[in-house]
């Protein structure tokens, strides 16, 4: 952001830039130990029907994966190329087992037109346009955080190149493998309302359930490939967000920047950036105990802050083509003038048309249980920033000093 704003906007507007994505960033990271305690405790439902599950089981189960994954960042962190090879080995293997499974087991298949044309709308509003849109949320949600690797671009060898490559070669990776398992699990589904309706409070354990005939034990294995997933995802979550931090830190932008931008000199890691994030995320953690919907609320900055935080600099990227401010210094990668104009453009509609939907309620009629409280973070979190610049920001970074 600070690179294609002017002298005079950079201070603010990469102000703004840093804490929606340090905050979005955050939010992500608590999700994937969230998700990976709460399915602990599907599991046990599933294999243990009394067992009574309590906000506070799953509230420890975050802090136990949240534990270790921040063990592995502040003194493991040698180990983290390993760490993130290992996670990389096992996504493929487990994209393979899965498939395999959903492709195989089921007993009976559902026809195209139900996989492609059925459309079911259980959201409660009237409109099936407006529940397909608010139905992107899950699939935004699993395309953010393709910039992980600029968070880590310090700690890679040629950057310029390795950095593009690892941001579209997850998201071309990825969404290829997330489409084909998703084809594979609707042509096999069973009754999506009694999926939906699941004691587990998963649909998706219900469905692998149903999958492989009733067994418990073969449906557990499944689950646990995301178990797995979803903590060892916590580990580079934690690292992308605290290299954040501590760069943010470095031009004086965040409370006890000197503290947060310091360099283990040990193990050459942000090792007190790395300690804030864990410590905020575990209190984080502990407000689930009070209020599942508070803490979800928060969880739901996930995807329209980081969207605001992609946007902004794809605008005055826009800008400087059309009104040619000034020469943009581009990387070896870059596109022609008019097909970059083009797809500016269109990333700058679909992020604003994201922001716009994500904030709407999912189901009608809204109740305080069901209610999206996103818009009521996200304006939280705006006048903070805001009013954090007025009494401190602008007496003290005037944007970043690395450029």
């Amino acid at each position: 952001m600070a690179m294609l704003s002017s002298d005079k906007h950079r201070p603010w507007l990469s102000w703004y830039a840093g804490w929606l994505t340090i905050l979005g960033w955050l939010a992500l990271t608590a999700s994937a130990p969230f998700a990976g305690g709460t399915l602990i405790q599907g599991l046990v439902t599933l294999n243990y029907p009394d067992y009574v599950p309590e906000r506070w089981h799953g509230t420890l189960l975050y802090l136990a994966i949240l534990a270790i994954a921040f063990a592995l960042n502040l003194w493991g962190s040698k180990l983290l190329p390993l760490i993130e090879n290992l996670i990389m080995a096992l996504h493929i293997l487990f994209f393979f087992a899965i498939l395999i499974a959903v492709a195989v087991l089921p007993r009976n298949r559902n026809s195209a037109s139900f996989v492609f044309t059925n459309f079911q709308n259980n959201t409660g509003w009237e409109s099936d346009g407006i529940a397909w849109c608010i139905g992107l949320l899950t699939s935004a949600y699993i395309t953010v955080g393709y910039d992980s690797a600029t968070h880590m671009c310090e700690e890679m060898k040629n950057p310029t190149m390795g950095v593009p490559r690892a941001m579209i070669g997850s998201l071309l990776i990825n969404c290829t493998m997330g489409f084909a398992v998703l084809i594979a699990v609707l042509f096999g589904i069973g009754d999506i309302n009694e999926a939906l309706a699941s004691p587990t409070g998963f649909p998706i354990i219900t469905v692998f359930t149903e999958m492989t005939r009733g067994n418990t034990s073969a449906s557990s294995a499944m689950v646990c490939t995301i178990i797995i997933s979803a903590s060892l995802a916590t580990v580079g979550l934690i690292a992308s967000t605290s290299r954040s931090l501590w760069a943010f830190a470095r031009d004086d932008a965040p409370p006890f920047s000197p503290w947060l931008a310091r360099l283990d000199k040990k193990r050459h890691t942000p090792s007190n950036a790395v300690i804030c994030c864990s410590v905020f995320l575990a209190l984080l953690g502990l407000l689930n105990i009070a209020s599942t919907t508070a803490f979800t609320a928060i969880l739901s900055l996930t995807v329209v802050s980081l969207s605001l935080s992609y946007v902004l600099p794809i605008i005055a990227m826009l800008y400087r083509r059309v009104a040619n401010v000034e020469k943009i210094s581009f990387g070896p990668w870059r596109m022609s003038p008019v097909l970059g104009t083009v797809l500016n453009i269109v990333a700058i509609s679909y992020n604003i048309f994201l922001c716009i939907f994500l904030l709407l309620p999912p189901i009608q009629p809204v109740t305080a249980q069901n209610m999206n409280y996103a818009s009521a973070v996200l304006g939280g979190v705006l006048v903070f920033i805001t009013v954090d610049w007025f009494i401190r920001g602008r007496k003290v970074y005037s944007g970043p000093q690395y450029l």
